[in-house]
């Protein structure tokens, strides 16, 4: 699984890398290291109520404060 984490100018703002952060705090408190690929990329376009996210070429925007339910509906579920 790939998780793209938009770090454009906008996203930082709105809290990029505490989402990054969070996601990797995540990936390995339940051991996905070797399942789940987490990089950063430029502006997806759906920056307009939090940051942008892509799991496997579908964006979601997430705010800092989601990034933990976000990951058990949007990750874990899918794994």
């Amino acid at each position: 699984m790939i998780i793209e984490v938009c770090i454009d100018n906008s996203c930082e703002q709105k809290g990029a890398f505490e989402v990054v952060k969070k996601i990797q705090e995540l990936i390995a408190a339940n051991s996905l290291t070797q399942k789940i690929v987490l990089q950063g990329c430029c502006c997806k376009g759906k920056c307009g109520s939090g940051v942008s996210v892509t799991v496997d070429q579908t964006c979601f925007s997430v705010l800092p404060g989601e990034v933990t339910q976000f990951f058990k509906e949007q990750v874990l579920k899918k794994l």
